[in-house]
């Protein structure tokens, strides 16, 4: 399946789960959900309205290293 494919599928996909450490809030929260061989992210607050985001599995394994080892941190100054 080609990326617009899955970003397509991901779209109409009804298994949404909201991140788990946002709490009960709307705001500033991701879902994601998967298809075989891919995986979407998209903003809570505009449900089924929000740009998803797609990404193959090897892809959301780097992404998420990356968040655990610190890759994207903002400096300390710029917060």
């Amino acid at each position: 399946m080609h990326h617009t494919d899955a970003v397509a599928a991901l779209s109409a996909a009804t298994t949404w789960h909201k991140a788990s450490h946002s709490g009960n809030t709307d705001s500033g929260c991701v879902e994601v959900a998967t298809i075989p061989g891919w995986i979407g992210v998209r903003d809570t607050k505009l449900g089924p309205d929000s740009p998803v985001l797609a990404f193959t599995p090897h892809e959301w394994d780097t992404f998420t290293r990356g968040v655990r080892d610190g890759e994207f941190s903002l400096p300390s100054d710029a917060r």
